[in-house]
Parts: C-alpha cells; sequence; structure tokens
C-alpha cells in the first residue's frame, strides 16, 4: 500500500490519494443505488455521505501528523504517479456532470429527485475545485489549462486567477475577500467573497494584460478563456439532451461555487497577519491558516486541509505537505466544519473560543468584522 523512497521512509496514503477521483464518482454511484432500489433517497447519496459519512470515517480513522522527511520530497515530487492521481479525477467530474445532465433532461424524476441529482453533482463539481486548485498552482501550461476546465462546470473560471495571484497575496488579512473575519457569518461572507473575488481577479487580469501590452479582451486573458469555457460545455449539454438540463446545470454550478466558498470561509477564520514598520504584511506563516490532519477527507481532497503548509509554501504538491505543531487546528475536517459553517451559532460557539485562544485572549490581533471591532474599541474605551 505505500512504495519505498530514499531513506527507507514509505508513503503511506499513496493508494490512499485515488479517493479523490473516487469522489467524482460519488452522483453516479448515487443514481446507480436509486435505479436499483427505487428509494428517492439515493437521489441525495453524495451529499448524506460526505456530510454524515466523512465526519465519522473522519473521527474513526482519526488524525495523521505524520510529514515526509524533507531528503525524500523532491523524489515524491517527482513521482508521476501523484500527477496522475490528479489528472484522472477530471474526466470522470466531466462523466458525472454529462450524466447527470443527461439523467435530468431525459428521465421522469420527482422535483425533489430533480433536485437531489443537482445538488449530489454540484457537490462533485465543487470538490473538483480543489482538483482545480491543486493543477492551477503548477507552472506547467497543460495543468494550468486542466485546472481551468475542472473549475468550467461551476462557472467560477476566475478562482484561476484570483486564487493564486490575489488569495495568496492577501491571506489573512483584512483585504482579501477570501479571508472570513472574526465574527462573521457564513451567509454575511458569501456575498462579499463573490463580488470581491470577481472584482480581484478582474483588476489582477487587466494590470498583467497591461503589463504584457495586451488589451484586456484578449483570448490569453486568463479569466475571460476560463470563464468562456462555461457557455460552450453547457450550450454543449443543452444541444445534446435539451433544455430540461439547464435548471440542473445552473443549480450544480451555484451549489458547486458555494461549496468553495464555504471551504474559503473556515480555512482563515479570524486569522491575521500583522503589519510591518512601513505597512506591508508579514510574510505568511503556518499560524496564519486553519489546519486538519484528518485523514479522510484530506485524502478526499488532496491535502487541502494541511492548508497551513499550503500557504507557507504554495508550489509543494499535495503528497508533500506537512504539519506543524505551531499552526492552529480544526475540531474536525472540513465536511463537519462545513455543517458548523452553515450553523452560525454553532461556528462561533466552537470557533470564537478558538480564535481567542490564539492570540491569547488579544483580539486586536485577529481579523475581526469591522462593526464587531469598533464595538469591542468602545467596550476597551470605556
Amino acid at each position: 500500500m505505500s512504495k519505498l523512497l530514499p531513506g527507507a521512509w514509505r508513503d503511506g496514503k499513496r493508494y490512499l490519494w485515488l479517493l479523490g477521483i473516487a469522489a467524482m464518482a460519488l452522483p453516479m454511484i448515487g443514481g446507480l443505488l436509486a435505479e436499483h432500489t427505487g428509494l428517492s433517497l439515493f437521489w441525495w447519496f453524495t451529499p448524506l455521505f460526505i456530510y454524515l459519512g466523512v465526519p465519522l470515517l473522519d473521527a474513526l480513522v482519526g488524525e495523521d501528523r505524520n510529514n515526509p522527511p524533507d531528503a525524500v520530497v523532491p523524489a515524491l515530487e517527482k513521482d508521476r504517479y501523484y500527477r496522475w492521481a490528479v489528472y484522472a479525477a477530471v474526466p470522470f467530474e466531466y462523466a458525472s456532470l454529462i450524466w447527470g445532465a443527461w439523467t435530468a433532461a431525459t428521465q421522469t424524476l420527482a422535483w425533489w429527485e430533480y433536485l437531489g441529482l443537482a445538488i449530489s453533482v454540484g457537490m462533485a463539481t465543487g470538490i473538483a475545485i480543489a482538483i482545480a486548485h491543486e493543477l492551477g498552482h503548477k507552472t506547467d501550461p497543460f495543468e494550468q489549462w486542466l485546472a481551468k476546465i475542472a473549475l468550467a462546470p461551476t462557472g467560477y473560471g476566475h478562482f484561476y486567477s484570483e486564487h493564486n495571484r490575489g488569495h495568496h497575496v492577501r491571506v489573512a488579512t483584512p483585504e482579501d475577500p477570501a479571508s472570513s473575519r472574526y465574527g462573521e457569518s457564513f451567509y454575511a461572507f458569501l456575498p462579499r467573497t463573490i463580488a470581491g473575488g470577481i472584482r480581484s481577479a478582474i483588476a489582477i487580469e487587466k494590470a498583467r494584460m497591461a503589463r504584457r501590452g495586451l488589451p484586456f479582451w484578449s483570448w490569453r486573458n486568463d479569466v475571460l478563456n476560463a470563464w468562456a469555457m462555461t457557455p460552450v460545455l453547457f450550450t454543449a449539454l443543452i444541444v445534446a439532451f435539451g433544455w430540461k438540463a439547464l435548471p440542473f446545470l445552473l443549480i450544480q454550478a451555484i451549489y458547486g461555487f458555494s461549496l468553495l466558498e464555504v471551504v474559503n470561509y473556515l480555512e482563515h477564520y479570524g486569522l491575521c497577519r500583522q503589519k510591518l514598520p512601513g505597512g506591508r504584511y508579514e510574510r505568511c506563516q503556518p499560524t496564519h491558516s486553519w489546519n486538519s490532519n484528518h485523514v479522510f477527507s484530506n485524502v478526499f481532497l488532496y491535502g487541502l486541509e494541511r492548508h497551513s503548509d499550503h500557504h507557507a509554501n504554495p508550489l509543494r504538491g499535495y503528497e508533500a505537505l506537512r504539519h506543524f505543531d505551531g499552526s492552529p487546528q480544526l475540531p474536525n475536517g472540513y465536511a463537519g466544519m462545513i455543517l458548523l459553517a452553515y450553523c452560525p451559532p454553532l461556528w462561533f460557539a466552537v470557533m470564537n473560543p478558538k480564535v481567542r485562544a490564539h492570540y491569547d485572549g488579544n483580539l486586536s490581533l485577529a481579523n475581526v468584522k469591522p462593526s464587531l471591532r469598533a464595538r469591542l474599541q468602545l467596550q476597551g474605551a470605556a
């Protein structure tokens, strides 16, 4: 189940990384179960498995805080197996999307079955944004284009530019639309991050095009060429299967990108880089991202939950990401934390004490919701 690398170190999760491919197939598995059992509940198989099964498996399997030794990291990152484990997930993402569009347009489904199908596929295409995230950080043009292809089903092609050139620059600062603030609910964060991410991506590409002496309306614009893939894809599916596929396509896209944004919400909640003399922010450190070492959800998401090391070392491959004792830790994997984020009172009850503890009670060091910061300052003055 593992491969021997220099120094006699074995990657115990080597073949578990293939679970990322299985995640893309969950909607089709649910469809087969619904067809063979006649139970409508199986149209909702993917969210049921993710939101109930994955947190349970995280609790049962537990955490892995082991790190690959530095001596084996170059060999890990040269091993093409890890790249193909990511590439192979994209065809399965499209298989679920195409199957879902065909099913929505040609099969007789009750409205709750249709909705369950759309949410299930949206969950797969939303998880696929983690695949696009891994691919988009690479310098190989093939991987960069594959990242955009993985983003097309959710219509979130601008993520490719904004995440790499915006979020990674401004992460854990009040200026970053993808970093949530202490006291800010997910439902307040969602419109702010969607609008802010789009504005940021457009500004980034406008400046990049200007530096290259190109107009904004150029096929080399990474926002425009990524966005263009979505209407082409949706039009092809509607031509192939009919207009009944359109509501399905829109629902799965909206749910898919909202899944990305709830993950953004929990990854940096309340954490803040401090300003240095001269106005610049300190370098991003592992302490500026919430980390999780839960094995099952980590392999499901290609190591995304080891987010602290990812932001400190953005080019490091998922297979080589490390745990740091000093990084703040989430109490569960992403699936369990997403359920908390959907219920703000529970989220605040669990996470606000963790933020306060991280800063030893000094919230002036945290990224705090502006209205709450003003109220805390008034209370401090009183």
